[in-house]
């Protein structure tokens, strides 16, 4: 488990639990993590999250979406890491696999999607890449 980066173990559990098949997956939880899985719902990327506590800690779980026999996340990857930041400003936030992936940003404004940042007029940092 990575405690420096905990954006991509978040991310990394993800890619495990749908290599392996897995309905759903639990994950320690924080705002950002929280925030991600909104972003993901919303998108139609996994089916639901909820946060409960479990032996007196906060975990996030998550159910994954499966369309038959191929998962709704093809794969994740995550761009700005603890040592090495990638901010893009409004003109620079770029199409996730030629609009068929999303981008997720941190702006002043929130966490989005890089549509939505696109639209705001925000830059921000640019946490990870979904498709």
């Amino acid at each position: 488990m990575s405690l420096s980066d905990p954006v991509a173990d978040f991310l990394a559990r993800i890619r495990n639990a749908i290599r392996a098949r897995h309905q759903k997956l639990d994950v320690p939880a924080s705002k950002l993590k929280t925030e991600i899985a909104r972003i993901l719902k919303e998108e139609g990327y996994i089916s639901n999250y909820k946060t409960q506590e479990e032996n007196g800690k906060l975990v996030l779980r998550v159910y994954l979406k499966y369309g038959g026999v191929e998962a709704a996340i093809r794969d994740l990857a995550r761009v700005s890491r603890p040592g090495c930041r990638v901010y893009v400003g409004r003109n620079e936030i770029k199409r996730v696999q030629g609009g068929l992936g999303i981008s997720i940003l941190t702006t002043p404004k929130g966490v989005m999607t890089g549509r939505q940042a696109r639209r705001e007029g925000v830059g921000g940092e640019l946490l990870c890449e979904v498709w």
